[in-house]
């Protein structure tokens, strides 16, 4: 059994907050000239998934710390710009790490280790054809960049589930490391060859499963400022063992953190300096690497966090799409939006008291702004008594 170094340094439950908040990117100026690969550097993770209310997760993450950024400028941050030609190299790539996720390019090499773990395993969950996975990649050599449908097809029928020969096949090179996902195009994924999308110098399986952990361990320890062991190793789902075998020489510092039932660790840089400055208020994805880990949005937020787009209707809580607010660096409220032409449709609202209504009202118009709403309607508000004082916060900053 490991026996861990005693911490030197004790942090208060609001000062782990804090920095907490600040290592997100979520406290302080906004880096607004590194922009959007900024955000995506200082993450280094942005999760993707399919569903899209206001915008898609990873465009959501860029604005809850910049302001409105335009969606054209996340994907071409993102991905290479259409008018940067082919030769153009990617700033990032998407693989498997908290969930499917744009990575940096410059991470490739980092996760050598999980490439090799998918090569290495035993068993899939779909069959592979003879032949298909060569003709794939002979395929993309010659045409590339390509979707599975220009491929040959993503299905056999209509199921979700039913991945044609090709899908399957291109999918495990991708799992491989052969092909990389360079893009989503009207959300499908576009693969090219690894040789060509990601740069020479970075093209490399060459560190071992421990330098690729270590690395991985002291990026999600950066990105979450102080976390415990589960909270690190969620971060790009490694397992408890792999970060109990690097953490001691990963750059990171054993704290201890009020009322935290688990020992610690921090980035010594966020011990620094005292977490300052000013505070975004906006509405978070439920997909926000601040708030993805439902235990540490509990543990640092006192805020109780669920997806219920996957609820049955009438088993839902608070809505199919409920954003948390962010306001003063608390979670102070939520917002189940939609939209209606031109009208941002606040479906249900549910508010931390009185106090919340003004930050929920700020965050609501921004957001109705940067999607290019001229009007923000209200349906369900959980406390009936502050529908009104909401109404008029709102009535007042659209003017």
């Amino acid at each position: 059994m490991t026996t861990l170094p005693r911490p030197t340094t004790t942090l208060t439950a609001d000062d782990a907050r804090r920095i907490a908040l600040r290592a997100q990117g979520l406290l302080g100026a906004p880096d607004r000239r590194a922009g959007v690969r900024g955000v995506l550097r200082h993450l280094g993770a942005v999760q993707l998934d399919t569903i899209s209310v206001l915008a898609r997760s990873h465009e959501l993450i860029p604005y809850a710390r910049l302001g409105a950024v335009g969606r054209g400028t996340v994907e071409a941050a993102y991905w290479k710009a259409p008018a940067a030609g082919a030769s153009a190299a990617p700033h990032a790539f998407e693989y498997w790490s908290h969930a499917a996720c744009i990575l940096p390019v410059e991470e490739w090499p980092h996760f050598a280790f999980r490439r090799r773990a998918y090569r290495n395993r035993p068993h899939w969950n779909h069959r592979l054809p003879d032949g298909v996975y060569d003709q794939v990649v002979k395929q993309l050599r010659a045409e590339g960049p390509l979707t599975a449908t220009e491929l040959g097809g993503a299905k056999r029928t209509s199921d979700w589930w039913d991945w044609s020969g090709t899908k399957v096949a291109v999918e495990r090179a991708l799992m491989y490391g052969e092909v990389v996902c360079v893009e989503r195009r009207g959300w499908k994924r576009v693969y090219d060859l690894a040789e060509r999308a990601i740069p020479e110098a970075l093209l490399h399986d060459e560190l071992d499963d421990t330098e690729c952990v270590r690395r991985l361990v002291r990026l999600a320890g950066e990105a979450l400022g102080v976390g415990t062991r589960a909270d690190i190793a969620d971060y790009h789902r490694l397992k408890g063992e792999q970060v109990d075998a690097v953490i001691a020489d990963s750059g990171l510092v054993p704290v201890e953190v009020a009322g935290w039932s688990k020992p610690a660790w921090a980035d010594p840089a966020a011990l620094a300096a005292p977490p300052r400055g000013r505070h975004r208020t906006t509405l978070l994805s439920p997909f926000d690497s601040l708030i993805w880990e439902r235990a540490r949005t509990e543990r640092i937020f006192g805020f109780t966090h669920r997806l219920e787009a996957y609820v049955p209707k009438q088993k839902r809580v608070h809505g199919y799409f409920a954003m948390p607010v962010l306001a003063g660096g608390r979670l102070v409220g939520r917002v189940d939006p939609a939209r209606e032409g031109r009208t941002l449709v606040a479906r249900q609202v549910t508010l931390d008291g009185a106090k919340a209504v003004p930050a929920v009202a700020r965050a609501l118009v921004e957001a109705a702004g940067w999607v290019d709403c001229t009007d923000v309607r209200v349906e369900r508000v959980d406390a009936p008594g502050l529908r009104e004082p909401l109404a008029r916060e709102l009535a007042v900053l659209l003017g």
